[in-house]
């Protein structure tokens, strides 16, 4: 078996360019205490071949097409029992990894890299680091500040844990076949914040709920929340979702804690919703 056909279902845009790969996993800065490395979609292992130059590194590959799957076996023999057959957003990084920290490198497809970024989330206690290649869009809004346009909820999410750098983009033409996007490369970094100093969970919900409605002020974008008015005077419910940095969404979803309804019908996060 000497190639695999890209897959138009499961969004395979084959990476032809070896120095843009050789970048790609330069980029990875893996903490002393990991040595786990875990590819999605390596294809024909255009990355892994780097990936396993490298001592250091234990990697590992998960890939959910059979024909790749078959491909890696032949090419690449010393990944060996580190293949998994599946579907990455169908498995438990502790059962795969258990106890063990670990860093997440590939090119993402595009049609599920929003679910593979919430996973990360699942899984901010373990995960590390991500370096990814992703729609350039995307990439753009993942590292976007508070005041942007483009700032939405995966952009709050993802830095309340993680320092986000966009790294470089990369052209269509060094695919196969050329997506007709630009892409780019983003490196997320687990930060120091364990928990943050609110619910959680509540805090997910404020954040989805202000994005929603983002063109409308926080006061009226969070009324489903069932705060008097009186608990909505603050100037925070002036601004709009895009205005508030992380650190603001905290202190919000405190008060939204405080002054909520009870039995308010609170908004589930669905990974639907998380790139506007």
């Amino acid at each position: 078996m000497n190639t695999v056909r890209p897959k138009k279902h499961l969004g395979q845009h084959f990476l032809a360019d070896p120095n843009i790969a050789r970048n790609i996993v330069g980029a990875l800065q893996l903490p002393d205490e990991v040595k786990e490395v875990l590819e999605i979609g390596p294809g024909m292992g255009v990355l892994t071949q780097y990936l396993l130059q490298n001592p250091a590194y234990q990697t590992s590959v998960v890939e959910i097409d059979t024909e790749s799957v078959a491909y890696l076996k032949v090419h690449y023999p010393a990944l060996a029992d580190r293949i998994y057959a599946t579907d990455f957003l169908k498995q438990s990084l502790a059962t795969m990894f258990p106890d063990q920290p670990l860093a997440i490198i590939g090119n993402f497809p595009y049609n599920i890299s929003s679910q593979i970024f919430f996973a990360v989330l699942s899984n901010r206690q373990q995960v590390r680091e991500v370096v990814g290649m992703i729609q350039k869009e995307v990439a753009q809004r993942l590292a976007e500040p508070p005041g942007s346009k483009t700032y939405g909820i995966l952009s709050v999410l993802l830095q309340a844990f993680y320092k986000i750098e966009y790294l470089f983009t990369v052209p269509p033409h060094v695919f196969n076949p050329p997506p007709k996007v630009e892409s780019a490369v983003v490196r997320l970094t687990r930060n120091d914040t364990l928990q943050l100093d609110c619910d959680e969970k509540l805090f997910f919900r404020v954040v989805k709920q202000a994005f929603q409605t983002r063109r409308k002020t926080l006061r009226n974008a969070l009324k489903l929340f069932g705060m008097p008015a009186e608990a909505t005077t603050d100037p925070i419910f002036e601004k709009r979702a895009e205005q508030l940095g992380v650190a603001e969404f905290v202190k919000l979803t405190r008060h939204v804690g405080q002054h909520m309804a009870g039995g308010a019908a609170l908004p589930d996060l669905d990974i639907n919703d998380v790139v506007e």
